[in-house]
């Protein structure tokens, strides 16, 4: 079932003027929520952005990729405590976002809906716009909707070409 979503799941960039029915939501934003977190700290906010106004002024925050402004949902992740670092000296806050995003994302793809995972936006104006405070980082945005526009299934190596066993090799 999951492996069914995983393969599903795809990169959508065309969405069809519908409305998420409130239940629908509450269960992808579930997902994030269960999602594990370095030390099940959950250093995350997630800000939810219905309103047509705000999302159509993100737009240019990322750069101009205009059908940001015409999901119905833009899902925005926000680490509240970007100076955690874990013990393999990595910052906790994108990898636990990175993580709870990709659980809305599968699920938001198990329930026929789309995402697309944003990297392209400029962080200061992105705060600006949202009210996110200076001291909380936003790793990514993930527009939601239901596709208009199904892109085709891209290439993925073959696990030949991306597993080691025991030890790294070239």
């Amino acid at each position: 079932m999951i492996l069914e979503a995983i393969r599903k799941r795809q990169s959508v960039r065309s969405y069809q003027d519908k409305e998420i029915p409130e239940d629908v939501l509450q269960q992808i934003l579930e997902a994030g929520r269960l999602a594990p977190s370095a030390n099940n700290k959950q250093h995350w906010k997630f800000i939810v952005v219905k309103d047509d106004d705000l999302r159509k002024k993100l737009v240019p925050a990322c750069k101009n990729q205009k059908f940001i402004g015409e999901a119905p949902v833009v899902i925005v992740g926000c680490g509240t405590d970007p100076d955690y670092v874990m013990t393999c000296g990595e910052h906790s806050y994108s990898i636990d976002l990175t993580i709870a995003l990709d659980h809305m994302s599968l699920e938001a793809a198990s329930l026929g809906l789309g995402t697309c995972w944003i990297g392209a936006f400029y962080q200061d104006q992105v705060k600006e716009i949202l009210g996110v405070p200076e001291d909380v980082r936003i790793t990514s945005l993930m527009p939601l909707g239901y596709p208009k526009v199904l892109a085709t299934k891209t290439e993925r190596k073959p696990l030949s070409e991306i597993v080691c066993y025991d030890k790294y090799t070239s």
